[in-house]
């Protein structure tokens, strides 16, 4: 095997005119997106959370009932049960306005800066960040699967 061989598979290989720069400018963006997406990932957890508390609501508004706390029940019923989270959505609408004017624009402008400056290949800081830190040679740092 060749030093070539060692290194990263095409797809992660900086082309040609491609400068330290760009790569790094490409890195940053490429880690903006990466944290807006464990940013969506808590928003649906919210989301999952939120819709949980509310159907343990119909058990809660049950338990009052069976215990004779009527006027509790009825309270938890219209005042919270069902309630908008923030003035007209539950929390899918807010996802889903999040995803529509904020995450999906983001992610395609990213695709768009990456295909654009790169020629559409990804993780070319992260690529070059390895083939600078691994030790040539040890079984655990080789450069590519099945290497």
């Amino acid at each position: 095997m060749n030093a070539h061989d060692d290194g990263p598979d095409r797809a992660h290989r900086r082309p040609a005119g491609v400068s330290d720069r760009t790569v790094e400018a490409l890195g940053s963006l490429s880690k903006a997106l990466e944290t807006t997406e464990r940013a969506r990932g808590h928003l649906y957890g919210f989301h999952q959370l939120t819709g949980t508390a509310d159907l343990e609501l119909d058990r809660a508004v049950k338990l009052l009932r069976e215990a004779g706390h009527h006027e509790w029940a009825d309270r938890v019923e219209t005042e919270v049960l069902g309630r908008n989270v923030i003035p007209g959505h539950w929390t899918f609408q807010i996802v889903e306005a999040y995803d529509d004017s904020y995450y999906q624009p983001f992610k395609d402008l990213e695709r768009a800066a990456v295909d654009d400056l790169a020629g559409g290949r990804t993780h070319l800081y992260e690529a070059e960040m390895k083939e600078a830190r691994r030790t040539a040679g040890h079984p655990d740092h080789t450069a590519r699967p099945g290497a």
